[in-house]
């Protein structure tokens, strides 16, 4: 059917998985209907330096890499790291997209204020269960979309400027979280 698997090393997504050699090829990936494969790295704690996450990404032949806008909490991705990343290692294109929780704020993303801990925002609901420091939002409230999405500081203006290919949209489904209220 086209679907191209992705099997995590573990749920933190920490590892870049070895890559099966029938998957492999050096064909240009120009849209995402072109990939067969991809790779989701968002946390990339096993590396100290930047540098070097970016040389493990760019020594793979992957077809799309999902990865988040930041390497650590105040360290971003700069259009420089991504044009590196935009090349497999056989040469070929590739597409890198930035991962975006659009239905939930993270206690280590760049916008998240210390005083939020003991006096959140009106927009700011219940920690997830699932996942230390993500809390749910009313994603529909303004002050939440500016963060994510309309302020010149906001997570989609800094990957635009860093020069993703595009978003990896996540919690879209969070309406599920309102809808007995």
């Amino acid at each position: 059917y086209g679907f191209a698997g992705f099997a995590a090393a573990d749920i933190e997504l920490t590892e870049i998985p070895e890559l099966a050699e029938a998957r492999s090829h050096a064909d240009n990936i120009n849209q995402l209907s072109d990939a067969k494969n991809f790779l989701i790295l968002l946390n990339p704690e096993n590396y100290t330096y930047k540098s070097d996450f970016i040389a493990a990404l760019a020594a793979t032949n992957y077809d799309v890499i999902i990865m988040d806008v930041d390497f650590h909490e105040n360290i971003s991705f700069s259009q420089a790291d991504i044009d590196r990343l935009s090349q497999k290692a056989n040469g070929a294109k590739r597409l890198v997209i930035a991962y975006l929780s659009i239905g939930e704020a993270e206690v280590y993303r760049g916008y998240w204020q210390e005083e939020w801990y003991d006096s959140p925002p009106e927009w700011m609901k219940e920690e997830n269960r699932h996942w230390d420091g993500n809390y749910i939002v009313e994603y529909w409230q303004e002050e939440w979309q500016d963060i994510v999405l309309y302020s010149e500081t906001s997570m989609a203006k800094r990957i635009l400027n860093a020069g993703f290919d595009g978003v990896y949209l996540d919690i879209v489904d969070g309406y599920e979280n309102f809808e007995n209220k």
